[in-house]
């Protein structure tokens, strides 16, 4: 068997609250790059499938930036790293230089692509550095901040300028190279979030939290002009971007707006069109990043919502697209439509994908609680969270109906309805079960044993449940008790999943200490052994429709895919399928494996049999 990814839908940006995120892009291509988490993801704003990732960063990455021939990227981390790499194919690292003693909030290329600025925290006094691209000799001395710098521009034509502006309310102006502190503005009375060139660099704005726009002359720094306080914003602008002509700017702004405003010849702005993005105007509809790309206009809201403007029709309703920031911790199928995925992260986040469109909405829940396992039976999702509720959510199509939570008095640790009868759902704890018909406890069972994974015959008659010691015991269900009928002993550690075959003839389980075994579920024989080849826990598991094969993914970041009836040396791997690990698995045909981890990414792989 071979594989090969298909699809591929991206997390969004990683937020922070009231702090404003860089995102940049690369007009030729039309994409745009920003990072999560260790990732820096590219992303065509054409095709939002069109996707790729640069993983190597070993700390969280905060900014990456096209270089002026858009040849070379270069992305900086949270430990003040920054890492020059190619933006075709192999993404080849070119260098890696350790900038700032701590995180980077921001860097820029000179426009002739030798040269590098970047600024952030740091101890000391070194906040701002420029360096040169392929040695990291040091490009002059930037001093004159005494906090955080949140952000950097370098004037696009000659002669070259520096501006840098941050937390202690200064914007600061640097002429060069070598670059040498020239003058400091003190005009915001609050953090100056962002400061960016007009495209041909006869001026610069900056942007502040105190809701003002203030546009500097580029060579000499003199305040010429500010964005006009009528029709302005209410709240901090975080986030400033110009368009390719130089004639207006775009602005987005905690008081959820996004607004367009022509740059006169005086030199002031005034607003030309505020637009607006859907949504339902909670926290997470602050808006926080903005790029002018083109034709597009692109805004980031908090709660991760990437909306796209066209600019030559500002009128027309902007295209959406989100999806998860956080680990994507469960992954289920609607069974009447396989092309549709629900996946879920711990933030209570439940998105819905269509295969082949990708995001295709959120679910809006009453209250949305965080979730630990997340199950979907025909029209209705079972959430289990860490508030030890159980949460039945009718589905309506996109629409949630109303909740019913289910208090089982201690956290729940897997969740499984019998898919035929789904009435009936079983949720481990740590000491036992708790039996569900409906929204009604129906039994607690102390078992005597430390229960990690559980899981329901689709039917309901039967259950199997894994303990902290590696052993599974089977148990009939008859009425609302469990009666043990076995116990197999073969895994050497906690079991972390079982799972039925959709034929039922057999089980698959998977523990902590790397091992899964598919058993027969007439004999109870083990049916294929020595699935020995994970090198951590084991995280999830799914079967295909059709029961022949059985994929595993774990925390080594990989997924393995067995045949049943050949030998567990016939596998195929995928590493590295999700950076910092496996969590969900899902069939949707016998040949089709989508798979969710820790890096917020969802990907579609296709298998090819021999």
């Amino acid at each position: 068997m071979s594989h090969e990814l298909l699809e591929t839908y991206a997390c969004v940006p990683s937020m922070e609250r009231g702090r404003g995120i860089l995102i940049s892009g690369e007009p030729k291509s039309n994409s745009i790059v920003y990072t999560n988490g260790r990732s820096v993801v590219m992303m065509s704003l054409q095709n939002p499938l069109h996707v790729s990732v640069y993983g190597d960063h070993a700390y969280p990455a905060t900014v990456a930036r096209f270089s002026p021939n858009g040849e070379w990227v270069a992305s900086a981390d949270a430990s003040g790293t920054v890492r020059i790499w190619g933006a075709r194919n192999d993404f080849v690292l070119k260098k890696e230089f350790r900038v700032l003693s701590a995180r980077i909030d921001d860097l820029q290329w000179s426009p002739d692509g030798l040269r590098i600025v970047a600024c952030g925290e740091g101890k000391g006094k070194s906040f701002v550095r420029a360096f040169m691209w392929d040695s990291g000799t040091n490009v002059g001395e930037f001093d004159g901040h005494s906090r955080r710098v949140l952000s950097c521009a370098y004037k696009p034509t000659r002669p070259f300028r520096v501006v840098t502006c941050g937390e202690d309310f200064l914007l600061n102006f640097y002429e060069g190279p070598p670059f040498r502190f020239k003058l400091s503005h003190r005009d915001h009375s609050n953090f100056v979030n962002c400061v960016r060139y007009s495209p041909d660099g006869s001026k610069f704005i900056s942007v502040s939290s105190d809701k003002k726009g203030i546009i500097f002359d580029g060579k000499s720094a003199e305040k010429i002009g500010e964005l006009s306080s009528e029709g302005g914003h209410t709240g901090s602008i975080y986030a400033v971007s110009w368009s390719p002509d130089g004639k207006q700017v775009l602005t987005v702004s905690a008081d959820k707006s996004a607004k367009v405003w022509d740059i006169s010849e005086d030199n002031n702005g005034k607003v030309k069109k505020t637009l607006t993005c859907p949504g339902s105007g909670g926290v997470e509809d602050m808006l926080v990043g903005c790029l002018w790309l083109n034709d597009y206009l692109v805004t980031v809201s908090l709660g991760g919502t990437i909306s796209i403007f066209l600019a030559s029709d500002l009128d027309k309703a902007p295209t959406a697209f989100s999806g998860h920031m956080k680990n994507v911790s469960s992954l289920t199928i609607l069974r009447s439509n396989p092309r549709v995925l629900l996946s879920s992260s711990y933030d209570g986040l439940i998105v819905k994908w269509i295969q082949g469109i990708g995001y295709s909405g959120k679910l809006q829940r009453r209250e949305s609680t965080q979730i630990k396992c997340l199950a979907a039976v025909e029209e209705e999702i079972v959430t289990s969270g860490f508030d030890n509720k159980i949460q039945r959510v009718s589905l309506h199509g996109d629409q949630c109906g109303d909740a019913e939570a289910i208090d089982i008095g201690s956290q729940p640790k897997d969740l499984s309805v019998a898919l035929l009868s789904p009435e009936l759902a079983l949720v481990s704890i740590d000491s036992g079960v708790v039996m569900l018909r409906g929204t009604k406890i129906v039994s607690t069972i102390n078992l005597g044993f430390i229960v990690s994974a559980s899981a329901v015959s689709p039917d309901g008659s039967e259950a199997i449940i894994g303990g902290q010691d590696g052993k599974l015991h089977i148990y009939s269900i008859s009425g609302d008790t469990l009666v043990e009928e076995a116990v197999l002993e073969k895994h050497r550690g906690a079991i972390s999943v079982i799972r039925y075959s959709p034929d039922v003839s057999m089980f698959a389980s998977g523990d902590v200490n790397r091992e899964a075994v598919v058993w027969d579920h007439t004999s109870r024989e083990v049916k294929l052994k020595n699935m020995l080849y994970h090198t951590a826990r084991i995280n999830c598991l799914a079967w295909s429709p059709d029961s022949r094969r059985i994929a595993t993914g774990s925390l080594d970041t990989c997924v393995i895919i067995y045949e049943v009836d050949q030998p567990a040396s016939s596998r195929i791997t995928i590493k590295g399928a999700h950076l910092g690990g496996v969590y969900g698995l899902a069939f949707t045909d016998e040949y089709s494996l989508v798979s969710s981890g820790e890096d917020a990414f969802i990907r579609v792989w296709r298998i090819t049999p021999q």
